[in-house]
């Protein structure tokens, strides 16, 4: 899953996507790259990050959303806001990714109503304050019963659960040893039976552990979790850069099953 960032102020890639011609050109590239599908956002969820206008978020995303969809790709929407979802779902989106988990008002109905799939992410708090002395007792445990309740909520709103992903929401409300616990932790939401996502890319606790300040030079680090979430049971990848974590997919994949590999070589 690359990520296309069509904001002024994401952590990592804030402005570089902000014009259409340059986030289309992204996602074309990114899927050229091996990317299975494109996730676009018009608001960014770093921590502190302000709230956009759901006008605002709409101008940023639905050109992009309408060009890559009708370019052939696979187009994921990154937004809680379920007049931001509808729209691009109705300019070609196919997926919904919701950092809230469905938690605004009216997004059960929108998933339900347009036979959408959803990522569906655990968050404790919001941008604003997660990161303000986030605590668990149990990390994993905890981040799987939300999910397992979360999923339940939109299936009886009439997503099917085949539609389902699950993402344990790295970075959102999480201290660096949470982080490391949930990736650790990963076989665990894998068995819950949904597609597990994994988003680790470039983030601050990578920086923090390997020592690497700048977030572009951390896509080495974010390739490791790709490796070691395959390992676990993660089968969705939200990645910056998608070469160097397909590349540790690829070389995953055919350690967790040499057999399989074999068979493939020969394609």
């Amino acid at each position: 899953m690359g990520v296309i960032n069509a904001t002024p102020d994401s952590f990592s890639d804030g402005g570089l996507h902000l014009d259409d011609a340059a986030a289309v050109a992204a996602g074309r590239a990114m899927i050229d790259q091996g990317a299975d599908l494109v996730d676009i956002g018009g608001e960014s969820t770093r921590p502190g990050a302000e709230e956009v206008p759901a006008i605002e978020e709409l101008r940023r995303v639905i050109p992009v959303v309408e060009a890559l969809a009708a370019a052939g790709a696979v187009v994921s929407i990154d937004t809680s806001k379920p007049e931001v979802a509808r729209a691009a779902l109705d300019a070609g989106a196919e997926i919904v990714n919701d950092v809230t988990a469905a938690s605004t008002p009216g997004m059960t109905d929108v998933l339900g109503e347009t036979g959408a799939g959803v990522v569906l992410m655990h968050m404790k708090g919001t941008p604003r304050t997660m990161q303000r002395e986030p605590t668990y007792d149990d990390v994993v445990g905890e981040v799987a019963t939300f999910l397992d309740a979360k999923a339940q909520l939109v299936i009886d709103a009439g997503v099917a659960p085949a539609a389902v992903a699950i993402d344990p929401g790295i970075g959102f409300g999480k201290t660096v040893t949470h982080n490391l616990e949930l990736i650790d932790g990963l076989a665990l939401l894998a068995e819950m039976g949904f597609p597990l996502v994994l988003g680790t890319s470039r983030k601050a606790f990578l920086g923090r552990v390997a020592r690497i300040e700048d977030p572009a030079r951390r896509d080495g680090v974010t390739a490791v979790t790709t490796a070691l979430g395959f390992e676990r049971g993660a089968r969705v990848f939200r990645v910056h850069n998608v070469v160097s974590s397909r590349a540790a997919l690829s070389l995953a994949a055919a350690i967790v099953s040499p057999q399989q590999w074999d068979e493939w070589s020969q394609d």
